[in-house]
This record gives C-alpha cells, structure tokens and sequence, in this order.
C-alpha cells in the first residue's frame, strides 16, 4: 500500500512540477490553463421538449477564437435541425417563445449564406440520426459568453433551442427553420 502512495505522491509532484515550469494554473477540476490565466468561463443547458421531457444536453466553453460547444440531442425526428441561441434565459412551454428571437446583438441579417450575415446567434444545424439521436461539436466564432461588448450571458440570459426543420442559412430572421422543438437555458457551470 506504500508503495501506491509513494507513486501517486511522485505523479502528483510532477505534474506540480511542470505545471509550475510551463506558467499554467490548475483549477478545481484540475484542468490547467497555459500562460497562467483563469480558467476559462463555461456553461451548461438541458434541452427540454414541450412536455418537460429531456431531449439533450449542451455544453459551452469559451476559446480564443470563440464559444465552443458541444450539443447531444435525443428523442427527435430524424433530419437536419436549425439550432440557435436566443435572446432571452427562458424557455416556458409549450412554444418557447420566452426565449425571444434569435441572439442577434450586432443587427446583422440572419444566415451565413445571406450575404449580409450571419447574425451571431446563428449556429450550424444538427443532424439527428435513424435513431433519433445526434451531436455537434463546434465553435462559434467570435462568441464571447460572459465578457466583451456583447456578452451571450448578459442581464436576461440566453437560450439555446433546437428547430423543427433545417436552417436554410439566408431566410430572415430565422432561416426557416420551423417550430421550436426543445429550449434549454444557458447557465454558467
């Protein structure tokens, strides 16, 4: 039994060790972030469906280059799935329209393929499977969610919601994407 606490006390001490040499810093949950700065902000949502059933999970964590998110879906039609941030931190059923519209603080059009967006609440669409699951994995590019000028997180909150039907990418504002299906609330992890 000593000998495992003598090899767990030197693992341990290592990673102090070089931690300490390359200037990171361990957080509570013991992931290190490089050059010594905070970790970074995340959040979590549970994507709800009309019923108060659970149809996914997200997950979000702010990058240099923007808020990468991770998002798993269950319980749906298969197809393609218009996924967006919404302005507000509510999602009431059964149509959510607590939510608001689309996040969209800069007042650009809606969708990439539009040419005068996207909006920054714009979000590639899911593809749910035969099975009626499906993920995405992705980064929002220039999505900041609790700091800069246009925080996702700011006084009201935010939402993220899964469509009916595939965004378009051009149709404003929504990029016809039909009915919302399941909101979930963005709330810092």
């Amino acid at each position: 039994m000593r000998d495992v606490w003598v090899k767990v006390t030197t693992l341990a001490m290592l990673g102090a060790t070089a931690c300490a040499m390359t200037a990171c810093t361990m957080d509570v949950g013991g992931t290190g972030t490089a050059g010594g700065g905070a970790a970074m902000p995340r959040a979590t949502a549970t994507l709800m469906d009309a019923t108060g059933a659970a149809k996914g999970n997200a997950t979000f964590e702010q990058t240099a280059s923007g808020l990468r998110m991770r998002v798993q879906a269950t319980g749906m039609a298969p197809g393609p799935k218009g996924l967006h941030f919404h302005m507000m931190g509510k999602c009431d059923a059964p149509d959510f329209t607590t939510a608001g519209g689309h996040w969209n603080p800069t007042g650009m059009k809606h969708g990439k393929d539009s040419g005068a967006g996207p909006h920054l609440g714009d979000l590639p669409n899911i593809e749910i499977g035969a099975d009626g699951r499906g993920q995405i994995d992705t980064v929002a590019a220039g999505v900041m969610l609790m700091s800069g000028a246009t925080p996702l997180l700011d006084a009201d909150g935010a939402a993220i919601l899964i469509h009916a039907g595939p965004d378009d990418y051009r149709t404003d504002p929504s990029g016809n994407s039909g009915s919302r299906l399941a909101c979930g609330v963005v709330t810092p992890a």
